[in-house]
């Protein structure tokens, strides 16, 4: 694991305690891209009871509160995959 995916890791986990939480870095496909060299590139998959009664608009928030100090520094691109509760999980 990278010293910026355990970074964003520990963020998302402080502010939203995740049932499941997955951190890919996608920096080597973004190479040469304008500002990829100052942060890396990542996709996230977070499954947490905080989204609870939360809009996809809403749980992206929360993600993106949970690492703002990172966005200007370790992080370039944050895309969310999946942001839902555990019970959106279950068949």
């Amino acid at each position: 694991m990278s010293e910026r995916v355990a970074l964003i890791e520990k963020h998302l986990r402080a502010a939203l305690a995740p049932d499941a939480l997955e951190i890919i870095d996608d920096s080597a496909a973004h190479a040469g891209h304008a500002g990829a060299r100052d942060g890396g590139h990542f996709t996230v998959h977070i499954i947490s009871t905080a989204f609870a009664g939360k809009t996809l608009i809403q749980r992206h928030r929360l993600v993106y509160a949970a690492v703002a100090d990172l966005m200007h520094g370790e992080i370039h691109a944050l895309s969310i995959a999946k942001a839902r509760t555990p019970d959106e999980t279950r068949p």
